[in-house]
C-alpha cells in the first residue's frame, strides 16, 4: 500500500519533466522536477518518521513550487505527506512545516520573483496544503474511532469470555460440591461398617453408584446447556437443568447422608426458569454447607411469598463458633452471584441463637423488585 502514492507521484512527475524537456525548459526547472521526484521516494519512510520526512519532501518541493512556472501538481508528494502526517499524529510537524514554508515562500517570491503576482502561486499552494491537513485530521479521527471500537469490542469479548468463566465454575461447583460431599460421608459410612454390617456397607455403596451416577448427568447437561448443544440427536441431548420438581430428590439425597431437613411453606410455582434454577442452587448450596460443616443434623428450608417477593430461608440449629466473624467462601459468594443475576438478594450469617441461616429474596413474577 505504501509503494502506491510513491508511483502515483513519480508518473505524474514523469510527465511534467518531460513537458519541461521538450516545452525548452530552463535547466533550473528539470533540476526542480528532479528534487521533487526524490521526494516521491521520501515518501516511503513517511510512516516509520512522518515529522522528519514531511520537511525532507517540502524542502524538495518547495524549488518547483516557489521557483519556477511549472504545473504546481509537481509538488504531489507534499500533498500526500501532509495527510499521511497529519493522519499519524504529527501535528506540530505538519502546522510548522506548512508555517516555515509559507515564510520562505513569501521570502523567495519577494527576491526571485520579477512581480508581485508571482507570489499568488505559493500562496495557493499552501492554502491547499491547509486544506490537506484538515482531511488529515478527519482521517486521523476516524482512525483513532475505529481503534476504539476495536478496543471496546476487545474488552467486551474479554468480559463475555470471563463472565462464561466464572459461570461454568460457579455451575460445577454446586454440582461437584454436594455430589462429592454426599459420596464422601457415604464412603465413610461404608468402611465403618464394613466388617460388622456388611449389609448396610453395601447400601452406602450403591448410594454412592446413584450419587456419583446423578453427579455425571448433571455435569453433562451443565456443560451441555452452557455449550447450547442444540444440534445434538434426541438420544445424545443433555439432562436439563435441576428445576424445584427435582428438590424433593435433592432433600432426599440429603437424608440418605444422614442430614434430616424440615420444609415449611409450599415452593412458588410460574418462577422463570433461570429463578427455579437459582432457588435449587442456594438450597443446594446452603445444605450442602450444614452437611460439611455444621455440628447439627437437621436444618429446615422455609418457602414464602410475600408482595411479589419470594423468599426461601436454609437454616440449621448447630453451635456457633466463638469466633463468629463470617467469612465468605466460593460457595456463598457463588450463592450471591446467582441472586444478583435475577435480580434477587442474598444474606448469610450466624444466628443469635445458634447455627447458621442463609435467606433468598428474588421476584416471584418478571418485573416485581426486591
Amino acid at each position: 500500500m505504501r509503494w502506491i502514492p510513491v508511483v502515483i507521484a513519480l508518473l505524474v512527475q514523469l510527465i511534467v519533466g518531460l513537458f519541461a524537456l521538450t516545452g525548452g525548459g530552463r535547466p533550473g526547472d528539470i533540476a526542480a522536477v528532479a528534487a521533487a521526484m526524490l521526494s516521491s521516494v521520501a515518501l516511503l519512510w513517511l510512516r516509520r518518521h512522518p515529522g522528519s520526512t514531511l520537511v525532507l519532501i517540502a524542502l524538495l518541493t518547495l524549488p518547483a513550487v516557489a521557483l519556477t512556472t511549472l504545473p504546481v501538481i509537481v509538488a504531489l508528494p507534499l500533498a500526500f505527506a501532509v495527510v499521511g502526517a497529519t493522519a499519524q499524529g504529527a501535528r506540530v510537524w505538519v502546522w510548522a512545516t506548512v508555517g516555515g514554508a509559507l515564510l520562505l515562500a513569501l521570502v523567495l517570491g519577494f527576491v526571485v520573483a520579477p512581480s508581485p503576482r508571482e507570489l499568488v502561486r505559493p500562496l495557493v499552494v499552501l492554502l491547499v496544503l491547509s486544506v490537506l491537513v484538515g482531511i488529515g485530521e478527519a482521517a486521523r479521527n476516524r482512525r483513532e474511532r475505529f481503534l476504539e471500537y476495536r478496543a471496546e469490542a476487545a474488552r467486551r469479548r474479554q468480559g463475555e469470555a470471563e463472565r462464561e468463566r466464572v459461570r461454568i465454575a460457579r455451575e460445577l461447583h454446586d454440582v461437584l460440591a454436594h455430589s462429592l460431599s454426599s459420596i464422601n460421608v457415604q464412603a465413610g459410612v461404608g468402611l465403618h461398617l464394613i466388617d460388622e454390617q456388611p449389609e448396610k456397607a453395601a447400601e452406602a455403596l450403591a448410594n454412592i453408584k446413584q450419587t456419583s451416577k446423578a453427579a455425571l448427568e448433571e455435569v453433562r447437561g451443565v456443560l451441555g446447556f452452557l455449550r447450547g448443544a442444540v444440534d445434538e440427536p434426541e438420544s445424545e441431548r443433555r439432562t436439563p437443568q435441576p428445576q424445584l420438581e427435582r428438590l424433593r430428590a435433592l432433600l432426599d439425597s440429603f437424608a440418605v447422608d444422614g442430614l434430616s431437613v424440615e420444609v415449611t411453606g409450599t415452593a412458588p410455582e410460574g418462577l422463570p426458569q433461570l429463578a427455579e434454577l437459582t432457588v435449587y442452587r442456594v438450597v443446594q448450596e446452603a445444605l450442602t454447607n450444614v452437611s460439611r460443616h455444621s455440628t447439627s443434623r437437621r436444618a429446615g428450608v422455609d418457602f414464602a411469598l410475600d408482595g411479589g417477593i419470594c423468599t426461601v430461608t436454609v437454616r440449621d440449629d448447630g453451635a456457633t463458633p466463638a469466633d463468629a466473624t463470617l467469612v465468605e467462601g466460593r460457595g456463598l459468594l457463588g450463592m450471591r452471584e446467582r441472586a444478583a443475576l435475577v435480580g434477587g438478594t442474598l444474606e448469610a450469617g450466624w444466628q443469635p441463637g445458634g447455627g447458621f441461616r442463609v435467606v433468598l429474596r428474588l421476584p416471584a413474577t418478571p418485573g416485581a423488585e426486591s
